[in-house]
């Protein structure tokens, strides 16, 4: 009964994250084909519809809000509906912080966002990963005491949650580790075995 519950385990372990991400993607696709579906067989004559035209139709649409962004026209009409968001007070606070974390995930932001750091903390021998968020405070209402200070999102594993903590930039040692990776790595408290990561400082054993 032992080797057989560990086998289980062992079949969880596999099939729980394919399983989970192909639910993910199959809710986005029939979500894409059932609200894209039924204007498109609004407009075409009866008959005309094929099964997969929605979801086709879906990524088509999303490409072309992209490129669309990119035209001043079409900004201010997208900065409008942001503004009309941001009057909403419950939506303007989820609006926001999806926003915000889209941003941060996305690949315009280059090396200036998500960069991943070893974290020393003074007076302390034990080290953290993070990822730096905010560099300059300019605009916002914040006396910081830290000289140079950094903004450093510590995640907690398995996402119960996080901090952010504001830095002096010399606690900080970057690290040579992709975004992606790094998050999959914290997030899973360091027990994923997709990559082999070296830290700076670490003691490695063949």
């Amino acid at each position: 009964m032992n080797a057989l519950g560990k086998l289980f385990l062992k079949g969880l372990a596999v099939v729980i994250p394919v399983a989970l991400t192909l639910a993910i993607l199959w809710w986005m696709a029939a979500g894409a084909e059932r609200i894209m579906g039924a204007v498109i067989k609004y407009t075409l004559p009866e008959g005309w519809y094929v099964p997969g035209m929605g979801l086709v139709s879906g990524l088509v649409l999303i490409a072309l809000i992209g490129l669309l962004s990119h035209v001043l026209v079409f900004q201010k009409i997208f900065n409008l509906g942001e503004t009309i968001f941001h009057r909403l007070p419950l939506v303007k606070t989820i609006y926001t912080a999806i926003k915000d974390f889209i941003g941060y995930l996305s690949p315009e932001k280059g090396n200036e966002m998500g960069k991943v750091v070893l974290v020393q903390l003074p007076g302390q021998s034990f080290q953290l990963v993070g990822f730096v968020t905010r560099e300059q405070f300019d605009d916002l209402p914040l006396a910081l005491d830290a000289e140079d200070p950094v903004a450093v999102y510590m995640p907690m594993s398995y996402q119960i949650g996080g901090y952010t903590l504001f830095l002096p930039r010399e606690c900080l040692t970057p690290l040579d580790i992709p975004f992606e990776q790094a998050m999959r790595l914290v997030v899973t408290g360091w027990v994923t075995k997709s990559a082999r990561t070296t830290v700076p400082g670490a003691k490695t054993t063949p």
